[in-house]
């Protein structure tokens, strides 16, 4: 698969150099650049070729072939983010981001398809290359697995609490457009909710999720 955007391909050859076949660069280096990037093979590219493999993104003029392959992960950890039907890969590539940097244990999304592995590494900075990811089609079927392992469930919601208390965790956050299914919401044991100071009722999904996955991490005062 092919990444771009320079602080993504910074990462990965930073922290994974053995993943890199091969690096496409649409701008000109200087020799300290050249230099570090040695240990790399190279493909310059022309600005016409990058904006047609990068779909007219933002690619500051860095590729990077990869040769990334997803592991299949178990459903262990104290911490868990549950995202169910959360379509849109630039809001999954951001909460991955908030959530490995928080310290969330497993990332598990439910409800669509596929996840695009690309557009996540590139939104998430790299994050979901060290993230546990897995996903999982059926929410209600993940739910009962949870509790049968011991998880307190808790949902993202109106109404609810400023902290939750539990060793193990499982945070779910709901779609962008409709939030969580009525379904679920009868399964949770426990609701965190944002208090909203002004008259505005709702966040981004993947702000909310950075918010509420602090409070499961390290907990509210």
């Amino acid at each position: 698969m092919i990444v771009y955007g320079k602080r993504v391909v910074e990462y990965i050859i930073n922290r994974h150099p053995d993943i890199v076949k091969e690096l496409l660069i649409a701008k000109k280096l200087d020799k300290k650049e050249l230099n570090r990037l040695k240990q790399f093979k190279i493909n310059f590219i022309d600005n016409k070729t990058a904006q047609k493999i990068s779909r007219n993104g933002n690619h500051q003029g860095y590729f990077a072939k990869i040769d990334f392959i997803p592991k299949e992960w178990d459903i262990v950890g104290n911490k868990i983010l549950i995202l169910d039907n959360v379509t849109d890969m630039g809001n999954i590539g951001a909460i991955t981001r908030t959530a490995y940097a928080l310290g969330i244990d497993l990332l598990i999304i439910t409800g669509i398809k596929e996840l695009k592995w690309p557009q996540v590494i590139r939104t998430s900075a790299g994050a979901a290359i060290d993230m546990k990811i897995i996903t999982f089609q059926n929410i209600l079927d993940l739910i009962n697995i949870l509790k049968t392992k011991g998880y307190t469930l808790v949902g993202a919601d109106m109404g609810g609490e400023c902290k939750i208390e539990a060793k193990k965790t499982a945070l779910i956050m709901g779609s962008e457009g409709e939030g969580l299914k009525k379904k679920v919401k009868e399964k949770l044991d426990k609701i965190l909710s944002i208090e909203m100071k002004n008259d505005f009722d709702s966040l981004n999904v993947s702000v909310a999720a950075g918010i509420l996955i602090d409070r499961i991490a390290n907990e509210c005062t």
